[in-house]
């Protein structure tokens, strides 16, 4: 119920009266799983010698793995159940991580010869955390439209009370 009446309040609150902050916080938050997915599918991927193409596949999956556990985490912390943190996570969080993956993993595809080179190169590390940004700065703007419409981070803000 409380959830719910959230959502409303959210919703009745409009896009333009989300702070930058908030929605920075709520970017944020899902930069924290996307970047530990993101790293680990491409230091995976890049270590193994896979396609480019797999190291990308890897590092999104992983993206989503790690973004929705870490949501799921407070919110079992709050004592839902696993399976309505599950959906509470899909919900919250799977607009956010889908745009910034699209986003980083844009950068990193488009910077020639970051998928390419080595982990113990400049470029590799330098092109992933420009990706990161390029990300965080793009996606807050979506996260404070949804937190504005009652979506995104607004569904699990009830939860972190």
């Amino acid at each position: 119920m409380h959830e719910h009446r959230h959502g409303n309040e959210a919703t009745a609150r409009g896009w333009a009266s989300v702070s930058w902050g908030e929605a920075a916080s709520a970017t944020l938050h899902c930069l924290t799983g996307c970047a530990i997915g993101e790293v680990l599918g491409m230091v995976i991927g890049t270590a193994l010698g896979l396609h480019n193409a797999a190291t990308v596949v890897l590092s999104i999956a992983l993206a989503f793995v790690f973004g929705y556990a870490l949501t799921m985490r407070g919110v079992l912390r709050a004592g839902v159940d696993l399976r309505a943190a599950f959906r509470i996570a899909l919900a919250a969080d799977t607009l956010s991580i889908a745009v910034m993956e699209l986003l980083d993993n844009a950068v990193v595809v488009a910077v020639p010869g970051a998928l390419d080179a080595g982990l113990g190169t400049v470029l590799f590390w330098a092109s992933l955390a420009f990706s990161l940004l390029v990300a965080f700065v793009l996606t807050t703007p979506v996260n404070r439209w949804a937190i504005g419409r009652g979506r995104g981070h607004a569904v699990v803000h009830a939860y972190h009370h």
